[in-house]
């Protein structure tokens, strides 16, 4: 007897119609997912991977149709999904086909309490009584590993961290036992340690229910921890497929090789990370031709020596520190009782300090809550600290009134993690980088602004004519460099990079790395990079700190602390990586 595939797609083509011109975001996409099985989609933003998922939920937006194909769901009867109707896939949504998406902030209604969107969607497919849908969604939490189940169901989104409304969206896509659960990007931006028990979990859920998942990321290393079989994607097609053991150890395409290049390496510590383009070219009409050489000998060009590094940081730490923080302590007020009355505090940075040397990378590594941001924000007086002293170049600048501290800070700059909250919406990309010379009087007149503008744009690899376009027109990893062009229109010395390469692809993350580390030998930078991903902190930094709960854990060279560290937190932070196989 023939088993038949759970889920079969069959020559998908999902189309978007703009200004008269119609885009092809899936083209010609097959595949199937078998009962109990594990199917990794990875491909960089824009490759059609979500666009795929959002096809097989119908959910696409509505300036987007599903021109061709079928999809075709097999489960005790065979049923075409693009064929139904609205009201008759709503039967199908949620109950038998359940998604989980990228950012639950979003995701889940703001002003409705967890507990309540979760009991909604029971009650709609389950039709249980108010009671029983309660028993449920406490149970699910329960089964989701949430903390206070009660607590958080009577909680708001805004009051939970990001793992935790992870865990909400994973119990709500649960509530109805789908036989297909959908993940698309369900750990982006999550602490490792987050993302590796999120994984877990879905593991855990996925053995107990006996669901076929769907995982949706950009990101191989954490489709090595999850999936049975893999499916790459680029342009919208299926450039390569096969089991995990087969595309980690046997790549084809010259797109996977460089995806799997591109994500910094624990074992070695290179000059710069391999790219995409160094293993492949693509004419104007889309033929690909591959460049011949291995991944090994592309990153064996590129690594570093131990002597190398030994010298190196001989004369980086032979002068004086740029930035010392003393006993540096912010602290946040609670009010209590319904008149103010008495007060508790929150300690986001408890009595750190440390020293920054002229053209060094100081990496800061943690979990959300461990006071990382905080303290960066801090140093540049973005948030006021308690007490402690901030030195900068013999400048105390906690003590600086506000009028000094705005003549120094053209020399601390900060590259937020989010670009797009971080950039103006309404203004254009030219205007955001030139703005703030015109505030500190940089150069006579706005000709010479401009002027300085279009080097810098051309310096983080845009182009002159991106000058006149709104933030929208860009993609995550080109808004990311117009935040680097506004930071460096300062001509500033110490620069402050907060998760800013957290939410970006590999690939394109591997380009920005690249960059800043570029830009810091060209023109003398001194970094502190943070960032939850210690892979990532370790390429960039020559020394790090490892935080919790405000207090500094290690602190000294990444390598060592790397290949000894000296407390459990860090080893958990280092085994949480995603290991490639």
């Amino acid at each position: 007897m023939t088993v038949l595939p759970l889920l079969e797609v069959r020559n998908l083509v999902t189309e978007f119609s703009s200004d008269g011109v119609v885009t092809k975001a899936v083209n010609d996409v097959s595949f199937v997912l078998n009962k109990g099985e594990t199917l990794g989609i990875v491909g960089e933003s824009g490759s059609g991977k979500s666009i795929t998922s959002l096809s097989v939920m119908r959910l696409i937006p509505a300036s987007g149709i599903i021109a061709n194909g079928n999809i075709i769901f097999n489960n005790g009867a065979t049923t075409d999904l693009t064929s139904l109707k609205e009201k008759d896939m709503r039967k199908f949504r949620g109950k038998q086909i359940a998604m989980i998406f990228q950012e639950p902030m979003t995701s889940l209604n703001p002003v409705i309490k967890c507990g309540h969107q979760v009991t909604e969607a029971i009650r709609l497919h389950l039709k249980l009584s108010k009671k029983k849908a309660r028993e449920r969604t406490l149970g699910l939490f329960e089964e989701v590993q949430l903390p206070r189940p009660l607590a958080i169901f009577n909680s708001y989104p805004h009051e939970l961290s990001g793992g935790q409304k992870q865990r909400v969206m994973i119990a709500m896509a649960m509530s109805c036992n789908p036989s297909v659960l959908i993940a698309d990007e369900p750990t982006t931006a999550l602490d490792v340690t987050v993302q590796k028990t999120i994984l877990e979990l879905m593991k855990k859920l996925q053995e107990k229910h006996r669901m076929s998942i769907i995982f949706i990321t950009h990101d191989l290393g954490v489709i090595a921890e999850i999936a049975d079989r893999v499916l790459i994607m680029y342009k919208g097609k299926i450039i390569e497929s096969g089991s995990v053991d087969q595309i980690f150890s046997n790549p084809q395409h010259p797109y996977t090789k460089g995806l799997l290049a591109c994500r910094p390496t624990m074992e070695k510590r290179l000059k710069k990370l391999p790219v995409v383009s160094d293993f492949m070219d693509e004419s104007r009409d889309g033929v690909i031709t591959e460049k011949k050489h291995s991944v090994e000998e592309m990153t064996g060009k590129l690594v570093v020596s131990k002597e190398e590094r030994v010298s190196m940081h001989k004369k980086l730490y032979e002068r004086k520190p740029i930035l010392e923080v003393k006993n540096l302590k912010t602290y946040f007020p609670v009010r209590k009782g319904i008149f103010g009355k008495g007060h508790e505090y929150v300690t986001a940075v408890d009595d750190v300090s440390f020293d920054v040397y002229p053209g060094e990378t100081l990496g800061l590594v943690g979990e959300s809550g461990c006071g990382k941001t905080t303290l960066g924000r801090t140093i540049l007086r973005l948030i006021e600290p308690t007490s402690g002293q901030v030195i900068f170049k013999d400048i105390d600048v906690a003590g600086l009134s506000g009028k000094e501290m705005r003549r120094v800070r053209k020399n601390l700059q900060i590259i937020f993690q989010d670009p797009y909250s971080s950039l103006n919406p309404r203004i254009t990309i030219g205007s955001a980088i030139l703005e703030p010379m015109r505030v500190h009087n940089i150069h006579d007149n706005d000709k010479q602004r401009k002027e300085k503008v279009m080097e810098l744009l051309c310096k983080v690899n845009m182009s002159e004519h991106h000058f006149n376009r709104y933030p929208h027109e860009f993609s995550g990893g080109q808004r990311q460099r117009v935040c680097i062009a506004r930071a460096l229109a300062l001509n500033p010395e110490f620069i402050i990079c907060d998760e800013s390469v957290s939410a970006l692809d590999v690939s394109v993350q591997a380009q920005v790395l690249n960059l800043l580390n570029e830009l810091k030998h060209e023109f003398g930078f001194t970094y502190i990079f943070i960032s939850h991903d210690l892979s990532v902190v370790k390429f960039m930094s020559d020394r790090m700190i490892v935080m919790k709960n405000g207090k500094i854990m290690e602190y000294g060279d990444s390598d060592e602390i790397y290949s000894n560290p000296a407390t459990e937190y860090t080893r958990r932070l280092i085994e949480a990586i995603p290991k490639a196989l």
